[in-house]
């Protein structure tokens, strides 16, 4: 049984990574491209670009994650390139909740939704089909073919032995204890755990609403929402909870791999020494990995009815050039002391990503 979710989890992600024949990073055509393929509605909005007034402000939006302090430098580069392209001023908008950065997406509140979940961006579209991708980080082959991270299901490491099952370990022995999810709009720290739980636990006969809330008579005796991944890594942690989801991405800027490495079930991590707060209580700290599954990298989307068409291709060009494939502060190179949100692999760079892409959480939500 194990096997057969795991393969049909991972297979039903994968498959909608699609076989897009887009050009290499920096190539105009591919941005071009991916730019007049994002949706009929686009389209129609560049018609109109002359007739239509939009904002001399551009709004860009943050999940609870990036809004930390750690990233304050990360998100002012990230602006700073989206005005440069644009000519227009840019603000943020920094969130303590998932639901209110996925609101002033699809209201129009904000143009722009950095560094987004794909469930988010789906959310955000079920509430205004206008909201789109404008932006997708790469693979290391500057592809969409293995553009993705990883929603792990962690334990603390002195208690990693209830869980072993042989030479390895699995999530067997999670029901009935306290467990922390991220947020019910995030991709890797809800929407996939959950998903492969309840594959996991078919006998169960369990729905998410099993999930979400804790008791004696329920799955889990106590159920927490960390409202970030760093929130729910540290609801784990310092022993809120026995067992918590959240991904590899947001962590990078905190842990590192003590044996194995992100995607490895049994691989353990531990809390920098040097680990800003809130991890600075719990350095030294170790976790492992009880589940490691493949999402879909989630997009910088946007609101086409508020972010003109000459704008999006703007930011495209300009995110998509060698200048920003080649920017060591979006693409952090190993060893730098730099905090940012992607981490430099070989080819890694930004895609201008088609809508049908996220196919495949669509189909989840079903």
């Amino acid at each position: 049984m194990k096997t057969n979710w795991k393969h049909s989890v991972v297979s039903l992600f994968l498959a909608g990574v699609v076989m897009m024949s887009l050009a290499a990073c920096g190539a105009t055509s591919a941005s071009n491209d991916a730019t007049q393929n994002n949706s009929t509605q686009q389209t129609t909005a560049s018609t109109s670009t002359d007739s239509k007034k939009y904002s001399d402000t551009i709004t860009i939006v943050w999940y609870p994650n990036e809004s930390a302090s750690d990233y304050d430098s990360a998100r002012k580069h990230f602006e700073d390139l989206v005005a440069q392209a644009t000519n227009k001023k840019v603000i943020e908008k920094l969130t303590t909740d998932y639901n209110i950065a996925i609101e002033a997406l699809a209201s129009g509140q904000a143009q722009i939704g950095a560094v987004m979940g794909a469930l988010g961006f789906v959310q955000a579209q079920q509430k205004n089909p206008d909201v789109l991708p404008l932006l997708v980080n790469s693979d290391a082959d500057g592809k969409l073919d293995n553009a993705v991270y990883y929603s792990w299901i962690a334990v603390n490491k002195d208690d990693a032995d209830q869980y072993k099952s042989g030479d390895t370990y699995s999530i067997d022995n999670i029901k009935g204890k306290k467990f922390s999810f991220v947020s019910n709009s995030s991709t890797s720290g809800f929407l996939f755990p959950t998903t492969s739980i309840i594959a996991h636990f078919s006998s169960d006969n369990l729905t998410q609403d099993d999930l979400v809330e804790g008791g004696s008579d329920k799955f889990f005796s106590e159920v927490l929402f960390g409202g970030s991944h760093q929130g729910s890594a540290i609801n784990l942690l310092t022993g809120k909870a026995d067992a918590a989801a959240f991904c590899d991405a947001e962590l990078r800027t905190y842990a590192s791999p003590v044996s194995g490495d992100n995607k490895t079930v049994g691989s353990a991590w531990q809390i920098n020494a040097d680990a800003s707060a809130p991890f600075d209580t719990v350095a030294g700290k170790e976790y492992v990995i009880l589940q490691a599954l493949p999402v879909e990298n989630g997009p910088t989307a946007y609101n086409s009815d508020t972010l003109s068409p000459d704008d999006v291709k703007a930011i495209q060009d300009l995110f998509t050039s060698d200048t920003v494939t080649n920017d060591s502060q979006m693409f952090v190179p190993d060893g730098s002391d730099a905090k940012g949100f992607y981490k430099k692999a070989e080819s890694k760079c930004f895609i201008a990503v088609d809508n049908s892409w996220y196919d495949p959480i669509r189909e989840m939500l079903k």
